[in-house]
């Protein structure tokens, strides 16, 4: 089945929002065999939203449509969808009845421009909306459907999950499911592994490969179609084990895996505490960290020690060192780790001390970094990072570097019991 889809909203070209629907019902679409070829963006105006429907359905058998849907005059889509497949509007009585119990429930009245979120496609499908005023709805004609969904988030998601998806496995015509998998890797850039992987990409066929450079890091998506969720699996379990006897080393974590979920969750399991020291990051560490629920079971708590007053004072690192070997240096940030791991009472502490730019600090290049890692009862460790980028580039990559280096040393913690 051949799907496209439409997003509807003058906001998304004037790049006050994202479109992230569309990511969304590409993923969705993809596990039930729906192939999406084409991701449209128009504004609420009714003559090219007219032109973005006509080529829509001329040449795909499944169009989603997404916002347009509310009360106001520029909410367009379903009016315009429907004059271009000429099928009638009609009112829907439990629409309307939702309508004036939502607002009855408030202690309101129903504005008048609200009614017209109550009118359907003749003979089409209706979803329920439970978390807003407007409901989905569908029409099918001309060997074409047509799927109106409400723009906020809060009301899309789950009526997709709830009424639209048991509608499209119901009229989709394939029984193939599309399953993938994402492999993540870090400390190997994206030309270098597609080299190592070389006629593993170039011959691949069902399942294919896709790589995709992130920011410090990589991902490798297997997608693989079958008629069954273990009939794809059984397809990409060779292609994955030959990618793992290839770069297996560098992979660190597979489809939501991110750095600081696994580090939390190893520090959970392992029943560490981890405290943090910054000073080039101004905290993009403890934020990262602290952005996974449940982190406190893992994460004690940071000091961002951007100079050197704080790093004397906050953190016991001594002034002769900081005046001989500067406070980006391999013993500053040795000093950094031990200090907050000691001031926090932690299992481990993890510093981040360097120049993230635009300018040199100390006679010392941007992007030079390094990273300290103090724990307990054993002896410190440091690190040398020369990185390249832009200033926020340079904060990302030291930031996923240091959260790599602490989830290889928990990894070993659990292999040495």
């Amino acid at each position: 089945m051949r799907a496209e889809l439409v997003a509807v909203g003058t906001e998304l070209l004037l790049g006050q929002i994202v479109d992230a629907h569309s990511a969304f019902l590409s993923r969705e679409l993809s596990q039930l065999g729906i192939d999406v070829f084409f991701h449209t963006s128009v504004g609420d105006n009714h003559s090219r939203l007219k032109e973005v429907v006509k080529r829509a359905v001329s040449r795909s058998e499944l169009v989603i449509f997404t916002g347009g849907l509310g009360p106001t005059e520029d909410d367009l889509t379903k009016e315009t969808v429907a004059e271009v497949l000429g099928v009638p509007l009609v009112e829907h009585p439990p629409s309307v009845a939702s309508l004036e119990q939502l607002f009855s429930g408030k202690g309101q009245t129903i504005p008048t421009s609200n009614y017209k979120q109550a009118w359907v496609f003749e003979g089409g499908e209706v979803f329920r909306n439970r978390n807003g005023t407007a409901p989905g709805v569908a029409v099918s004609k001309n060997s074409v459907t047509c799927v109106l969904l409400p723009g906020p988030p809060t009301e899309l998601y789950p009526m997709y999950h709830e009424e639209v998806r048991p509608f499209l496995e119901s009229i989709r015509n394939t029984e193939e499911v599309v399953v993938s998998n994402v492999l993540r890797f870090f400390g190997i850039g994206e030309s270098h592994l597609v080299e190592r992987l070389g006629t593993l990409i170039r011959d691949q066929t069902n399942p294919t490969i896709a790589p995709l450079a992130k920011e410090g890091e990589v991902t490798l998506r297997l997608t693989a179609k079958a008629g069954d969720l273990q009939g794809a699996q059984e397809l990409m379990a060779p292609v994955k084990e030959a990618i793992l006897q290839s770069v297996g080393r560098f992979m660190y974590g597979e489809d939501d895996d991110t750095l600081e979920k696994l580090v939390i969750s190893a520090l959970r399991d392992q029943r560490k505490k981890l405290a943090v020291a910054e000073s080039c990051t101004g905290g993009m560490l403890a934020q990262t960290l602290t952005s996974v629920p449940g982190s406190s079971a893992g994460f004690q708590g940071g000091i961002v020690c951007y100079t050197n007053e704080v790093k004397k004072e906050m953190l016991g690192v001594s002034p002769e060192l900081l005046e001989t070997q500067g406070a980006v240096s391999m013993k500053s940030a040795l000093a950094l780790a031990e200090g907050v791991r000691s001031r926090l009472d932690t299992d481990f502490g993890l510093s981040v001390t360097g120049v993230a730019g635009p300018d040199p600090v100390e006679g010392k290049p941007v992007g030079l970094v390094y990273l300290g890692l103090s724990e307990k009862g054993e002896a410190p460790r440091a690190y040398r990072l020369d990185l390249g980028g832009s200033r926020q580039k340079i904060q990302i990559r030291a930031v996923k570097q240091a959260l790599y280096t602490l989830l290889e040393r928990l990894k070993k913690g659990v292999a040495a019991k």
